[in-house]
């Protein structure tokens, strides 16, 4: 396996696709990356020379991934929070942060369902 930006990336596939293992690399950037590096992109990463990937490394290297990327995501929700902003709010109480309804669904952010018992009435 080789390993770029401290991802071990999988041989059997194409350098496209074992790419795209990184956090904050899909398939457009990564065919941007296999261009500059200038590597094919078909090829699959078990028949990469050692000097490919070096270049595939270096050309990796001049973007935000992984966890400098993570913390700057945490970091920006976490200004959202803190300035009290409605999206911030949302966070906070973790509803949907994008406009969605939540009577029906968003079982995703609200977590499972609890479910409230009705009051019994009383009979005389």
């Amino acid at each position: 396996m080789a390993r770029i930006a401290g991802v071990d990336i999988p041989n059997h596939k194409r350098g496209v696709i074992s790419l795209t293992y990184i956090y904050g690399v899909g398939k457009s950037r990564a065919k941007e990356i296999l261009q500059t590096a200038d590597v094919d992109e078909h090829k699959k990463v078990a028949d990469w020379t050692d000097q490919e990937a070096g270049r595939i490394r270096q050309a990796v290297d001049n973007y935000t991934i992984e966890g400098q990327l993570r913390s700057e995501n945490q970091m920006n929700i976490k200004r959202l929070m803190d300035i009290g902003c409605y999206r911030g709010i949302r966070h906070r109480s973790g509803l949907p942060v994008r406009g969605q309804k939540t009577k029906n669904n968003s079982r995703t952010r609200k977590g499972r369902r609890k479910t409230v018992a009705n009051k019994k009435k009383v009979t005389n």
